[in-house]
């Protein structure tokens, strides 16, 4: 169904590649016009998975409400479709008390999961499927998997690395269990109205200024004690197989704790790997007519978005 054309709730959403600042701006924004964050990163959903994603402490917070933040323990499964339905909830509650429902993060399709009218049902779960697949992996390589994917589904296959094993598993047994491929279900109904009165906004900056900023925050995670944290989530009992085990900054760690990398190369390793998922995450926002970018470098970047942001709300909302 399509919502009432008359009314719709207000959203403002803040997206953009890692390490731009968007949790910092978030925060000076929804404090300045009572919004609360409603979080849209695919791992800071994970409990005792704190430095390697870069979790906002409560001095970052300033007193803002923050949602979906620690819900989950590292070994329990989360989907786009458990995100689609909580968040959605946690937005409709926060309108519902006259605050404004501000989803900030760089998880593209959940962002689009909430905003967008996808469809995640009918996608059902084969251990035994997952567990084969698993196997061939391991025994075949990631990359043949991979290419079987893109047999059957070129559009999930697309926007999949090779090496997003559980992700490429997860679309090929939705295909042999239902026959349809999984991008299927991204799509949206053929619906022209939106689901919120919608202020979609994106922070970028220069290039070298954004590599820049992901070398130092890598290098302020190592000082912070992101080997001891994996260490300890080893040492826990949590797989190095798992899904929040396979993120960024604990894969690489995890790689280095095994013997594999020394901790120079798992640094240099990690600081690659993020380059290169925050251009993807940059070719994934680009794609959407309706963000309206900001450009973000200093010295008065943050500030100068905080102050456009509020000022695009105040025309909007």
């Amino acid at each position: 169904m399509c919502e009432n054309k008359n009314y719709l709730p207000p959203l403002l959403v803040i997206a953009g590649p890692t390490a731009t600042g968007k949790s910092e701006v978030a925060v000076h924004v929804a404090g300045a016009i009572g919004g609360e964050i409603v979080s849209a990163d695919s791992m800071l959903v994970y409990r005792q998975m704190d430095i390697g994603t870069a979790k906002p402490t409560k001095e970052v917070m300033r007193g803002v409400p923050h949602h979906l933040i620690n819900i989950v323990d590292p070994d329990q499964d989360y989907s786009v479709a458990i995100y689609q339905e909580r968040a959605r909830e946690v937005i409709a509650d926060i309108q519902a008390r006259g605050r404004l429902p501000v989803l900030t993060g760089g998880t593209g399709l959940y962002i689009r999961s909430v905003i967008d009218h996808y469809d995640f049902t009918g996608a059902c779960r084969d251990e035994s499927l997952r567990a084969k697949l698993l196997s061939e992996a391991q025994n075949n390589g990631c990359e043949s998997l991979h290419l079987r994917l893109a047999e059957v589904d070129r559009q999930s296959a697309a926007k999949l690395h090779p090496r997003d094993v559980r992700r490429v598993i997860r679309a090929l047994e939705v295909y042999y269990l239902t026959g349809k491929p999984l991008s299927s279900y991204w799509k949206m109904e053929k619906c022209a109205e939106p689901l919120y009165n919608l202020v979609f906004i994106g922070l970028t900056m220069a290039r070298g200024e954004l590599y820049r900023r992901i070398e130092q925050r890598v290098e302020a995670m190592i000082g912070a004690g992101l080997v001891d944290e994996v260490r300890g989530l080893l040492n826990a009992g949590y797989s190095p197989g798992l899904t929040s085990m396979q993120g960024l900054g604990y894969k690489e760690i995890v790689a280095h704790l095994a013997g594999e990398l020394s901790l120079p190369e798992a640094v240099e390793l990690l600081k690659r790997n993020t380059r290169r998922f925050a251009k993807r995450q940059l070719t994934w926002f680009r794609r959407d007519g309706r963000i309206k970018w900001l450009a973000v470098d200093p010295p008065m970047g943050l500030q100068s978005a905080v102050q456009e942001i509020i000022r695009n709300i105040e025309g909007v909302f």
